[in-house]
């Protein structure tokens, strides 16, 4: 049993910042990728940001130079942090990971409950 569990989340003004963090626990062999998604009402799920093992990043376009991803791999946990957050960055944030667990070889990916982030005045 693997669960991904994200902290963080809340209400910010325009401008401001927020750091989320996700810790991944239970019978993990191994994580590969680790990354953050968002989903806004009404709209599909999509890639903010991810991160492999040895630390090389991947941005979405719409958040370069805002957010930044990172991760301990010693405590299984990824981070994000934005900075400079606009309105349109108001969406349900969602930790995702690739893992091998002790029962399977077989990578899968788990994925987290989501964290609000409602960024308004």
């Amino acid at each position: 049993q693997v669960q991904l569990v994200e902290s963080g989340g809340g209400l910010v003004q325009p401008g401001g910042s927020l750091r989320l963090s996700c810790a991944a626990s239970g019978s993990i062999f191994s994580i590969t990728d680790m990354g953050w998604y968002r989903q806004a009402p009404g709209k599909e799920r999509e890639l903010v940001a991810s991160i492999t093992s040895r630390g090389r990043t991947n941005y979405a376009d719409f958040v370069k130079g805002r957010f930044t991803i990172s991760r301990d791999n010693a405590k299984y946990t990824v981070y994000l942090q934005m900075n400079s957050l606009k309105p349109e960055d108001t969406a349900v944030y969602y930790c995702q990971g690739r893992m091998q667990t002790m029962q399977t070889i077989v990578f899968n990916d788990y994925w987290g409950q989501g964290t609000q982030v409602t960024v308004s005045s």
